[in-house]
């Protein structure tokens, strides 16, 4: 155990779809006719809170034309990661599929359930832009989103990701008085729900396969036994196969 090396990137596909979700937001600024003066891209960066607020908070003029391309804009960060003990599901239980060997097939055991805590963080200068952004987001979360992640191209297991939108926090930061607003920030919280994998291991195929079974729960006064066997005996995954049983009762 723990001798073996491997790695699926499980986390960085899950942040890189994360991230995905929210890289075409555009929002558009009206002038007093309500008419269309301007669209903007709200950027996108994998960043924490207080490294945005650092670069808002370096900028001397508020309404220097600069500082209009900070805000509004978003960034994303990963905050937690913890056991779902809900999801938890046999641990013998077992993904095979074939390979390019004839004689043996790629086996995985059942993979390990986590919930991965995100955070994504909107900031704008005024309330409008903010509510833009906000809006095209929350009608996805209801209040989870199903993201389908390729997890083992080599097993071609296909995952589904949820995505749960679990509550939203509103700041409204200002120096001086209330004309003089730096940001204003949503901050909106989710979970995703990952299952991590482990290694691939060479498994022989299964040509013969035999069943007991029993009276009594306790395993005791043994009833029947099946055994199956596959004809020829040296099958490879694919062949047209005939099937030979032997039928025992006790």
């Amino acid at each position: 155990m723990l001798d073996e090396k491997f790695y699926w990137g499980t986390v960085r596909k899950s942040i890189v779809a994360f991230g995905n979700m929210f890289n075409n937001i555009t929002i558009d600024r009206r002038n007093s006719s309500n008419n269309v003066v301007e669209s903007i891209r709200v950027p996108l960066a994998y960043a924490p809170k207080q490294k945005l607020l650092a670069r808002i908070e370096q900028q001397p003029d508020l309404e220097n034309k600069n500082f209009q391309i900070v805000l509004p804009r978003m960034s994303f960060e990963m905050t937690g990661i913890e056991y779902d003990p809900s999801r938890k599901i046999s641990p013998i239980q077992q993904n095979r599929a074939v390979n390019a060997s004839s004689d043996t097939l790629n086996q995985q055991y059942a993979p390990t359930p986590y919930n991965i805590n995100m955070t994504l963080y909107i900031y704008s200068k005024n309330q409008d832009d903010g509510l833009q952004v906000l809006e095209q987001i929350l009608p996805y979360f209801n209040p989870d989103y199903n993201l389908t992640l390729k997890a083992i191209p080599a097993l071609n297991i296909l995952n589904d990701l949820p995505i749960l939108l679990e509550n939203i926090q509103y700041e409204d930061n200002y120096e001086g008085d209330f004309a003089l607003r730096r940001s204003i920030i949503w901050t909106l919280n989710f979970v995703m729900k990952l299952n991590f994998y482990g290694p691939i291991n060479k498994q022989g195929i299964i040509r013969k396969v035999i069943a007991t079974t029993f009276n009594k729960p306790d395993l005791t006064e043994q009833n029947q036994k099946y055994t199956v066997s596959v004809d020829p005996t040296t099958a490879k995954p694919g062949d047209a196969l005939d099937y030979l049983e032997n039928f025992e009762e006790f």
